[in-house]
Parts: C-alpha cells; structure tokens; sequence
C-alpha cells in the first residue's frame, strides 16, 4: 500500500512492477467488462423511439421500468472513465498504517494506468472541502502522473463541517454530458441527500461505487480510554472500551449503517467494490471483475421473449 510521501512517479512505477504487469495479463481483454457492464459493443440505452429497430429492446430494463428502452451500439473502441473523488477529512483515517486516501490513491493509479495502456482516456473530479479541481480526460503516462499528483500532493483535510457528497455528484453530473464509465471513490461518510444524486448520475452513465472503508469504522476493541475525534466537526469525546455494553452498541450502529448504505446503492443500481485499509487489491478487483462478467452474461442470455422471435425472422 502507498503512503501519502510517497511521490507520484514511485508511486507508479512500483505499481507498473508489481501490480499493474500482472493484472495486465489477467484480466487479458475484460477491460471493456470491466468499463461497460452491458456487451462489448453496447455505447448507451435510452428510451424507445418511433422508428427505432425493434430487435435492440432491452426486456430486462423495460420491464424494470415500464417504459420500452432500447441499446445503442458502437464501433467506437475508445473508452473514457472518470474518477469522483472524495478526499474529505474523513478520508484521511486509517486505524494501521494504510489510510483510506492511501487506498483510494492506489485504485485510482492502478485502474487509470491499465486503462490508458489501452487506448482510454481518464479525467477525475476531486472533491476536499467541496468541489476544487476537475482534471479533464486524458490517456498516457503522464496523464496518469498528473491526476495522481494533485491526489497526493493534497494537504490533508482539516475539520470544517460535514462532507456533502452530493456535490460531487451534482459536479459529475453537470460536467460530464458524454455517456461514459464513472467510479464514484468514497467512504460515503456524508451529510444525507446525495441517494437521489446518485440514481440520477446512473441513468446517464455506468456508474460503481467504490467504497473505502477500515476495519476500527466496524468493530472498537477494548483498548481503555479513548478520545475519538470526528473526523468531519472536529468534535472530541472521551469514551471507556472497557465497556463491553458501549462496544456492543457502537457495532450495532455500526452494522445498521452498513446495511441502509448496501440497500441504498443497490436501490440506486450500481455496482459496488468494497475496499478496506486492510484489503488485497489486485483480489478484489479481480473478484469485481468477475461479478461484472457474469453480469454480462445475464444481460446478455436475457434476448428476447421467445414469443417475438419468429416474428422478428420474418420481418
């Protein structure tokens, strides 16, 4: 895992050493999968129009909907992502050694770079104490290098108030008019109201959440007094881990968290990778890869109803 000394160009080449190389060879051609979760040639989905060909209904997502959608393909092979990035204070945490920004930093160097290998492009949003810079796309190396320098060369965040996700979602939403594949990276540690932002970003674009996490956020050893501080106010309180009952309760708050997050993107139809200060990235973005695949493949068998085919052979 980096540290946030580490410089860009180190950063990168020991990835390019002893990740990058690797999953290069691996994932050998998912990278439209991994970018587009709906076919090799899907470019968008939009609602049925009079005249449009009958045959490129998607069944799945009218049915969803109750409103006939249909697939817009394309021979265009380039690709274009783009990385919203919260680096609110909340970011900063990490209970070892690794922090969240760490991971996030990693993700983002790792996935930029075997995209822009290939032919893509990449541009990121980053988001502090509100919306602060937007990097348009680009493709090559020292794209990569540029967009990893203003994520790490960052001054970490000092307290201010609570993170509003929802502006980062507005930001991507408002700039990024072209159809493309986004990756919101984010511990979704925020002020209530971006759920909506989110579905809205989906009806647009491909859109994953990747969610940064650490292993203290979930389960508080006993480890005596502790003052904790939030991380958002800057707020202190003194509290007693001998206190078996206090454990309990802060994992129980913690458990109901995490499932109202899981419920709300899910219900926001987004896929989602989970990445803790404590994971394996190279296995978890293969085990996403792979849940993307078999999405594809369902999406895919999906066809349509055996009833019409004979009358669309014939037409």
């Amino acid at each position: 895992m980096p540290n946030l000394s580490s410089t860009p160009e180190h950063l990168l080449r020991r990835l390019e050493w002893t990740v990058i190389r690797r999953l290069d060879g691996l994932l050998q051609g998912d990278y439209r999968t991994l970018m587009r979760g709906a076919g090799m040639d899907l470019a968008d989905l939009r609602e049925y129009q009079h005249g449009d060909d009958v045959r490129h209904i998607d069944w799945n997502v009218t049915a969803r909907l109750q409103v006939p959608h249909v697939r817009e393909f394309t021979e265009d092979r380039e690709m274009t992502a783009w990385f919203l990035l919260d680096l609110s204070p909340s970011v900063d945490f990490g209970s070892g050694d690794v922090r969240k920004r760490a991971v996030s930093a990693e993700f983002v160097a790792i996935l930029a770079r075997l995209l822009t290998r290939h032919g893509n492009r990449v541009g990121a949003i980053l988001y502090g104490s509100g919306v602060e810079r937007v990097i348009p796309p680009g493709s090559g190396r020292r794209h990569v290098l540029h967009l990893l320098k203003q994520m790490l060369e960052r001054p970490e965040g000092t307290a201010g108030g609570e993170t509003k996700l929802l502006d980062l979602l507005h930001a991507g939403g408002g700039m990024v008019q072209r159809r493309s594949t986004m990756f919101v990276v984010s511990d979704f540690i925020s002020a209530p109201g971006w759920e909506q932002a989110l579905g809205q970003l989906v009806r647009r674009h491909e859109v994953t959440a990747v969610r940064l996490s650490d292993p203290l956020e979930k389960d508080l050893p006993d480890l005596g007094l502790l003052t904790l501080e939030d991380a958002e106010t800057g707020e202190q309180l003194l509290v007693d881990t001998h206190d078996a009952g206090f454990r309990r309760r802060l994992s129980e708050l913690a458990a109901e968290r995490e499932t109202t997050l899981r419920q709300t993107l899910a219900a926001a139809g987004v896929d989602t990778l989970e990445l803790s200060t404590d994971d394996n990235l190279i296995e978890a973005l293969l085990r996403f890869t792979d849940l993307r695949k078999r999405r594809v493949r369902g999406s895919a068998g999906s066809g349509l109803p055996a009833h019409l085919r004979p009358a669309l052979m014939e037409s």
